[in-house]
């Protein structure tokens, strides 16, 4: 394989699908919903479409192409974390950053139980400046929401995962 080529992530694009789809399921992915959560895979799709390639590397890559042939890193919440703060190849690759340094498009990952185990993927689709936990804005699946505020989520742990570019 040739030198990979680093190009933006297309936060416009991300945020335009994440709206688009925030209460509606696309027909082209499964929905997750009632096997365990649709937020991870709603994410994959908004980063998707801010990025538009994916990594096919097969455990460790990032892809989906029907709900049989797909990445633990599509739909799981700790695989795509894994994937996006370790992938050095082909697709969206991003780092773990403070709460100011978070953009929309960006994701923003919860652990309930502050076990290091981490249950729901939401997409930034707004903030405040300063970045404030009460404005920032997100959109996810499972329970439908989009423009919610983070701060009516209850949890042990939050991590903000800031996607730096893609590898093309």
């Amino acid at each position: 394989m040739g030198k990979i080529q680093i190009e933006p992530y297309n936060r416009n694009m991300a945020l335009e699908y994440a709206h688009k789809w925030a209460f509606r399921r696309n027909p082209t992915y499964l929905d997750f919903e009632n096997i365990g959560g649709d937020c991870t895979n709603f994410s994959s799709q908004v980063i998707f479409a801010g990025s538009k390639v994916m990594n096919y590397k097969s455990a460790l890559g990032w892809y989906y192409t029907n709900s049989y042939n797909r990445s633990p890193s599509w739909t799981g919440v700790n695989f795509l974390y894994n994937f996006l703060t370790q992938n050095n190849g082909m697709g969206p690759f991003a780092k773990k950053v403070s709460m100011q340094d978070i953009m929309p498009g960006d994701i923003i990952q919860l652990s309930f139980n502050g076990d290091n185990i981490y249950q729901h993927s939401l997409v930034v689709v707004q903030i405040g400046n300063p970045v404030d936990i009460n404005n920032i804005l997100i959109a996810t699946h499972t329970i439908n929401r989009d423009y919610y505020a983070l701060s009516n989520y209850l949890w042990k742990d939050i991590r903000f995962i800031h996607i730096m570019g893609v590898g093309k």
